[in-house]
Formats: C-alpha cells, structure tokens, sequence
C-alpha cells in the first residue's frame, strides 16, 4: 500500500489585480493597485506584477504607492466579483478531489493522494488544472508540488507567475537547507528577527538545533520549526474547516473622538456581525473590540459570556463596558473593529467562508 501523500498547493497570480484586468482589457499591461485612493487613507490590497517592479507591495499606504509608482492606475476592489471567480476556480479543484482546503480566495491546497500513484502523476494533474484555469476562467495560478502541506506552499512560490514546482522526498533535504528562514511557515517579522540573532539564516543553520532548544526559545511552534526543516509535516488538508471567529472594521478618513459618533459607528459593525451570524448560524462567546488611535497605537480588549451573544443589540450591551478600557474620546481614533469567536453553530459542517481584506 502506497502511504506517500501528494499535495497541490494552487496560488491565483495577482488574484484581484488579475480579475480587474481580465475585466478591464484595458488595463492589461499596465500598473495596476487596487485597493484605496492615495488622497485618503487607502492602502493597497492587491497590484498587478507591473506595479510590484516599482517596489509596490499588499498593506502599503496608497500614497506611498503612488510616490512609488507614479503612472499607476486605482481602482476599488469588488469583492463580490473576486468572490465569484473564486467560487469558479474552487470547482475545478473539486473536481480533483474532496479534500480541498481554501486558505482565502486565491489559494488553497488540495490532497489528491487517493487518486495517484506518484508525484509525476500529481504534477500532469496540477498543470491540468493551471490549463483549466487559464482557459476557462481566463487567469494564470502557480502551483506547488509535495509530500506534505508545507513544501507544496512553499513550492508554488518559487517559479511565480504562472509556474509549477515539484519537491521531491529526495530533493526536499537540500532544498529545505538553503531555504532562508524567512520562508518557512509561521516565521513572521518578530521570529525572523530572533532567528537570525541566534545565527539561524538558513534552513541548515536551523538544523543544527535540538527540538527542546527550539522550544525553549519558540514555545510549541520551535516543535514545528524542528520537524518542517526535515521534511516533516503530517497536518492533514482540511476540507471542511469551519472559521473560528468572524469580524468587520473600519477606516475613518479623519481621527474620532467624538464618543457618540464612534458609538454609532460601532453599532453599525455590531448589525454587520448579527447579519454575518445569522447567515452563519451561529452564536459567539467571546467579543473582542479593535481600537487603533491616531499614532497607530493598537489595543484591544476582550469579553467572554457563558450564553452566546447573537444580535447587534447583544453585542451593544457589552461595547461601553469594552470601550471604556480605551483611551478613546480622550485619544483621537483612526480605526474601530468587532470580532467575534468562539463561535458555536447549528451545523459543524459550514461551508467555509473565506476572509476578506479590509478596505
């Protein structure tokens, strides 16, 4: 019996930039960022490939991004229209297998293990759904290649856009040697940095390091830093995660601290989450409130109730109680948010939401 699992990890290119082109013929070819306007206080969700070669990047402030690249052409995203390519796209993966994991509307891995016999075989099929794509739904994906979840990522990004990459179990060992560290799943900024001060570059240099080393500087994840560098990776492809929690905030294109006015704006983010609760069915235990201020400071502050909250008015109970735990009305606000976890619903089989950036 073959045990040896074959993982794709398909990644759209540019997804929300890509979707605005295909729509716009217009805009094919040119710097594209969608996202907000650069006289605002907009960032930028996506660009096209032509806007990155000017340094362009996800989260950055739109007006540094127009300084950067000053022929750029904006637009809005429409996150009905992304969510409906999205939707296109994960039916054809479906049609490969039941086990498909979306991480968010442009990627998600899918276990085809079932049905191959050999990661050559698993390789036809993900150049037979990056064809699909591109004649069907009329976009370029990459896709990556593995025994496990971790390598098949990470293998989508290496020939970006438009590639595929296999690793092989007998290529993995090198490959994850020279692997900067900055690449391995879950070393963020703050990890990379304490990496690096203990000498730890590369993937061999990581190595060099007991699992209990490893833990006592990183917690429960230096466990999982000691097994990825060796091609270990047994987390299973979730078909059917249900989101833990769920939440909505808000940008204000002037500083608040005017307590009525971030009262009702608060209270319009706690309707969005009794609409989002109800179309879920669910209730949520725990109510978190986001406050960022005006020098980008960030806090948040946190509840939980032994009955789950599942209405706007439920949630309002709770927010001057939250609220007051803030400097707001004393201090200038430039962002408020609610989120909701713990949630407990009907069913556990819930169609997967995926989560969108906020604009």
């Amino acid at each position: 019996m073959n045990t040896t699992r074959y993982i794709l990890h398909i990644d759209m290119d540019a997804f929300f930039a890509s979707v605005e082109q295909m729509d716009n013929p217009k805009l094919a070819g040119r710097p594209l960022i969608v996202g907000g306007t650069p006289d605002g206080r907009g960032v930028v969700a996506a660009c096209s490939y032509e806007a990155r070669k000017f340094g362009v990047r996800s989260a950055l402030p739109a007006a540094r991004a127009i300084r950067l690249c000053p022929y750029a052409v904006f637009v809005r995203p429409r996150k009905e229209r992304y969510k409906e390519v999205s939707l296109q796209i994960m039916e054809i993966f479906r049609e490969y297998s039941e086990r498909v994991e979306p991480l968010s509307l442009d990627e998600a891995f899918i276990d085809i293990s079932a049905s191959h016999q050999s990661l050559e075989q698993a390789a036809d099929t993900a150049e037979t759904i990056r064809s699909r794509i591109f004649h069907e739904v009329g976009l370029t994906c990459s896709a990556g290649v593995s025994f496990n979840k971790f390598l098949a990522k990470v293998a989508s990004d290496i020939e970006k856009p438009d590639g595929l990459t296999v690793i092989t179990k007998e290529d993995a060992p090198q490959f994850l040697a020279s692997l900067a560290i900055g690449r391995f799943y879950g070393v963020g900024r703050v990890t990379e940095k304490k990496m690096h001060s203990l000498g730890i570059h590369f993937g061999k240099d990581l190595l060099r390091f007991e699992k209990s080393e490893l833990t006592g500087f990183f917690g429960k994840a230096g466990a999982f830093f000691h097994d990825i560098v060796r091609g270990i990776d047994t987390r299973q492809v979730e078909s059917n995660r249900s989101r833990k929690s769920i939440g909505t905030e808000t940008t204000f294109n002037t500083d608040i601290d005017n307590l009525d006015e971030i009262q009702e704006i608060l209270e319009i983010l706690a309707q969005k989450m009794e609409n989002a609760l109800q179309h879920k069915g669910c209730g949520a235990a725990t109510l978190t409130l986001k406050v960022r201020y005006h020098d980008f400071r960030t806090v948040t502050r946190s509840q939980s109730f032994p009955v789950p909250v599942r209405s706007a008015s439920e949630i309002m109970k709770h927010i001057p109680r939250l609220l007051k735990a803030t400097e707001a009305g004393k201090t200038s606000v430039r962002l408020l948010g609610i989120t909701l976890s713990n949630l407990s619903c009907r069913s556990q089989k819930i169609p997967v939401q995926i989560p969108l950036p906020f604009f």
